[in-house]
């Protein structure tokens, strides 16, 4: 018996001498622990044996791991499940994997990503809805808990390579900044590397960049286009970190700016599309269910859900109307088939490396159902309808030839977004119907994965491809990240589906819920209510006035035979189960407010400005988006510059906000102080003083009296150089609600796209020294006040919300 526990021990103390992969390693804790060496008492090094280097390896076999998530795209618009956008890519990925035919999405941007990259349902990750609406109430505070560890991490903690190109989103507005706090980075959230946007959209043709937590310009060459740049980059990452450490999994989550608005390509892909769709978005819904009946994506028998009311009839529409919406859709499908051209160019980097045979690839085609939100016409310019400004047809006809460009910022109309979530009613925003939250999705894994160009119509959601890859690369699922104990992931892994079309669905009951539309699915059943459409301002009623709708999905694929009359018991059996599903995953209270979740204030969420009056800026403060930055809107306000010019004179950005779509911008032009306010694109208007500043110190005093009586109003700028008035001259409108989802606030210089027209893009940076700008903001007037809260002003907010 000595002798047995003689040998137990020794070998017991020998275990932290042998390499981590020979050791029983326990990856529910994370990160794992590094082995405690006992304290050596030996002398000499070159008497003493060396433990092996720690070193945390993934599972042998492991795979690479590519999620690929595109924007704003619906069921029925990608060729891969029938709809006439080309994605050759995702084609190709079909014909030696799997399509997903009954995969679901949260129907919003945020509350998807968060689910995705979690496991766990977005109210667990508190991203309800998007940050910018956040609230105090759990669920909805807009920052993921700590107990919800992204895969990322978990994944990097196991040994993996980390990296994430594109569209965030997951961060909250108020801590862009470098006051943080930056837990919520995606480097602090998993990746080893981010390159891409923070914030919901971007122009793409001057896109605001961060590369890790540091903004960064994009590179200047002709024709640049994020798409490519996001791609090249990914295709760079790949390649470095395959040539340094070829046997190391890598981890890319892959998430493009396209096609959320605006729909930015270059003309040769718009040239393609010329024609395509002069039948109209009726014509479009037809064909389509057509070719998905042809290849098997939907059910035999699968009829067309109705057109929602609102939609007009191609055929009434008017030839101006019909030529307009055609040449959006010929935008929005080659912005489309351009973004599919470089995700084939990522797959095929990965082939030359010879990795795409143990490379799991997960081609998600869409976060949501396709938007609706440029309302019935579209639109040129996207910060019309957030300001509360209605783009006429004809006016639009006019930029007809650039639509797309650089010098738009464009969505289409409505009707097109129903066409493209055929064979379902409704679109993004709206997680009670399946035209919101039904995504197409390719799988591909050929060295797992036998079966090719077959289809797996199990039910399933995003919270199921965390738990997905785990099971992939042989994880379990952690317990315990960086100290914390973790909630459940509680989604379930679709590996099962792999090798078995006939596999019944393991995703049994799932719920719904986005700022008041609510669904739940339970076993084949799905019930849901549409409580605000995506282009009303306000909810049709009272929440528990809410008019229910129930289905069989699984002899109604489209959600077209609504069954609630004829069931009311399995309706309340639904609603019951919606409710108890709604208490687990802290889905209540509902919060359908509109307006007033934009004002931090009512809502409680964090404000970095709050009531302060007064915010004093340094060179070098850029990239301030408008939820850090002092709201100078419907008010007076001043802006005092303290500068001080070189001799020969001095040019370039002093203070600028905004951008090409609409802003304001201080600045010196041929060595004159000129303030520019450029109102939503359409006009701009200039206070220039007659003389350029001599060399030494000045100060720049301009001066902006707010009419009153209303918002977005005009005023009086006034402009003092050293105390003595040198100009002065009216500013007939001003933009009430924001100024650019993407363009930010910076001293020094005007980045992205130019407010102004009297100096270039980047070229513009302030050639003087710039001691100090102060800007100081009035108090927003009683007439101001009443009309914020007017329904107007909430329209336009709403407009805004649902990005």
């Amino acid at each position: 018996m000595l002798s047995v526990m003689f040998v137990l021990t020794s070998i017991l103390s020998l275990l932290p001498l042998l390499p981590l992969a020979a050791q029983q390693i326990d990856r529910t804790v994370l990160p794992i622990a590094e082995p405690n060496y006992p304290h050596s008492t030996v002398f000499d090094a070159r008497d003493a044996k060396p433990p092996p280097p720690f070193q945390v390896t993934a599972p042998k076999g492991a795979p690479n791991v590519l999620i690929v998530l595109v924007d704003d795209i619906g069921f029925g618009m990608p060729s891969a499940f029938g709809g006439p956008v080309p994605m050759p890519a995702a084609d190709r990925l079909a014909a030696q994997g799997l399509r997903y035919n009954q995969f679901h999405t949260a129907a919003l941007c945020s509350p998807t990503r968060s689910a995705l990259l979690s496991g766990r349902n977005h109210h667990m990750n508190n991203l309800g809805g998007i940050t910018e609406i956040a609230t105090t109430f759990p669920g909805n505070t807009g920052q993921r808990p700590n107990n919800v560890a992204p895969l990322a991490e978990v994944l990097r903690l196991n040994g993996y390579s980390t990296a994430f190109f594109g569209k965030n989103h997951e961060t909250a507005a108020w801590e862009v900044s470098p006051s943080g706090p930056t837990d919520r980075w995606p480097t602090r959230s998993g990746f080893d590397k981010f390159y891409g946007f923070i914030g919901g959209e971007t122009d793409q043709w001057a896109p605001s960049l961060y590369e890790g937590m540091t903004r960064v310009e994009p590179p200047h060459y002709p024709g640049y286009n994020f798409m490519t740049d996001m791609t090249d980059q990914a295709i760079a990452w790949m390649k470095f970190q395959k040539a340094l450490t070829p046997d190391k999994p890598f981890f890319i989550y892959f998430a493009p700016g396209a096609v959320h608005a605006p729909h930015h390509v270059a003309k040769e892909w718009i040239d393609k599309e010329k024609g395509r769709f002069d039948g109209g978005w009726d014509k479009m819904r037809d064909e389509t269910l057509a070719r998905q009946l042809s290849m098997g994506v939907v059910p035999p028998g699968t009829k067309l859900a109705a057109k929602p009311e609102g939609i007009k009839d191609w055929d009434k529409l008017t030839a101006d109307e019909q030529k307009l919406f055609a040449r959006q859709m010929e935008v929005y499908a080659a912005f489309c088939e351009y973004c599919d051209h470089e995700i084939g160019r990522l797959f095929d980097a990965i082939g030359d490396t010879g990795q795409l045979d143990n490379t799991l690839i997960l081609y998600i085609l869409g976060d949501n159902g396709t938007s609706a939100e440029g309302g019935m016409n579209g639109m040129f310019n996207e910060m019309t309808v957030f300001n509360g400004v209605q783009e006429t047809v004809q006016d639009m006809l006019k930029h007809y030839d650039e639509w797309g460009g650089p010098s738009t910022y464009p969505h289409f109309a409505a009707g097109w977004a129903v066409a493209g979530d055929t064979p379902f009613m409704w679109t993004k925003q709206i997680p009670s119907n399946y035209g919101g939250t039904r995504n197409g999705m390719v799988v591909s894994w050929p060295r797992r994965i036998k079966a090719a160009n077959e289809i797996r119509s199990q039910w399933h959601h995003v919270i199921d491809i965390a738990p997905t890859v785990l099971e992939a690369a042989n994880l379990p699922e952690p317990k315990s990240v960086n100290g914390t104990v973790q909630e459940p992931i509680e989604g379930v892994s679709m590996v099962y589906t792999f090798d078995n079309a006939k596999a019944a669905s393991t995703h049994k009951t799932q719920y719904f819920e986005i700022t008041g539309n609510r669904g739940i699915y339970n076993d084949g059943w799905f019930a849901g209510t549409i409580h605000r459409l995506p282009w009303e301002s306000a909810p049709r009623c009272k929440l528990l006035d809410d008019k229910w709708e129930l289905y069989d999905t699984r002899a109604d694929f489209s959600l077209a035979n609504d069954l609630a009359a004829a069931n009311p018991a399995k309706l309340k059996e639904l609603q019951d189960l919606f409710i108890k599903e709604a208490i687990k995953y802290r889905v209540l209270p509902i919060d359908d407010r509109s307006f007033e979740r934009f004002n931090p204030a009512l809502v409680g969420r964090p404000d970095v400005m709050g009531s302060r009056t007064s915010l004093t800026l340094s060179p070098g403060m850029v990239g301030m988006s408008e939820n850090v930055f002092i709201n100078i809107k419907n008010r007076s306000f001043s802006i005092t510059a303290n500068v001080e010019i070189p001799d020969g004179g001095a040019n370039g950005v002093i203070l600028a906000q905004g951008g090409r779509f609409g802003g304001w911008s201080l600045y010196l032009k041929d060595g004159k102080p000129t303030y520019c306010y450029n109102f939503l694109g359409l006009q701009q208007f200039k206070v220039s003083a007659p003389q350029a500043l001599a060399a030494g110190k000045a100060t720049i005093l301009l001066n902006f009296d707010y009419d009153g009586g209303g918002i977005g109003k005009g005023g009086t700028a006034t402009m003092l150089v050293n105390g003595e008035k040198v100009a002065s001259g009216r500013i007939e409108h001003t933009q009430p609600m924001m100024f650019s989802a993407d363009e930010t606030a910076g001293v020094g210089q005007d980045d992205a796209t130019p407010v102004s027209t009297d100096y270039k893009e980047r070229d513009n940076a302030f050639t003087g020294k710039i001691l100090k700008v102060t800007v100081d903001v009035k108090p927003i007037g009683a007439a101001v006040k009443t009309e914020l809260d007017s329904e107007g002003a909430k329209e336009a907010l709403m407009k805004a919300l649902s990005d």
